[in-house]
C-alpha cells in the first residue's frame, strides 16, 4: 500500500488514513481535550470507532479543523458552529 501525503493551508503534512485522537493531536496544535470538545459540540465527526472503543477520525477533519483554526480569530464557536451546519447543508 502506498501512503500518499496532503498538506493542508496550515502546513500540516498528514498521511491518509484513520487516525485516533492522539495522532490528530500529533499532527495539529490541538489538545486532546480541544479534540474531544469540537466532536462534543458536533464541530468535527469521529469516522467509526476502534474495537476498544476509540474515536477515529479520517483525514477530512484536518481540513475541518484548519478551517476552524481560522475561524476561531474572529468568531466564537457557537458562531463557527453555525456557520459549518450552513455549508454541510449546501453540499448535501
Amino acid at each position: 500500500m502506498v501512503r500518499q501525503e496532503r498538506e493542508s493551508k496550515h502546513k500540516f503534512t498528514i498521511p491518509v488514513k484513520r487516525y485516533r485522537i492522539g495522532e490528530v493531536v500529533q499532527y495539529t496544535p490541538f489538545t486532546r481535550q480541544t479534540i474531544h470538545n469540537y466532536t462534543t459540540m458536533g464541530l468535527i465527526q469521529e469516522s467509526g470507532w476502534t474495537e476498544g472503543g476509540h474515536r477515529l477520525y479520517d483525514e477530512t477533519v484536518f481540513e475541518r479543523l484548519a478551517t476552524i483554526l481560522e475561524l476561531r480569530k474572529t468568531r466564537t464557536l457557537a458562531e463557527i458552529r453555525k456557520m459549518l451546519r450552513i455549508k454541510v447543508l449546501k453540499t448535501t
